[in-house]
């Protein structure tokens, strides 16, 4: 289960940059999800607040994620979001965006 994993990074990166920023409790962590990257967000919540949850820091924390759309780019010029055949050249595009897992944004109380 390969969203326990992503869950625990999204934690650990909250909480470093909280503790580097002083924060004395973090609000909510504001996660970009593509929708090319195979993650279930729900369980990803679910699991990201069981790990969070014996953390002082953390408590009460929220976990928001926002999908991302895939976008796509072909070397004709063409740029998209359909994926698998350019409707230009007929080539396969690159995916320029859509598979990633990102920390976006950390609201937290700071000192």
């Amino acid at each position: 289960m390969h969203e326990y994993t992503i869950a625990y990074d999204i934690y650990a990166t909250a909480r470093k940059a909280a503790i580097e920023h002083h924060a004395i409790e973090v609000k909510k962590v504001v996660v970009d999800i593509g929708e090319m990257a195979m993650v279930n967000p729900e369980q990803v919540d679910f699991l990201f607040h069981v790990i969070a949850e014996e953390d002082p820091l953390f408590r009460g924390a929220a976990l928001e994620t926002r999908t991302v759309k895939p976008r796509v780019r072909c070397h004709c010029g063409y740029e998209g979001e359909t994926l698998y055949v350019c409707p230009v050249c007929g080539a396969l595009p690159e995916l320029v965006c859509g598979k990633e897992i990102l920390v976006a944004n950390i609201e937290a109380e700071v000192e």
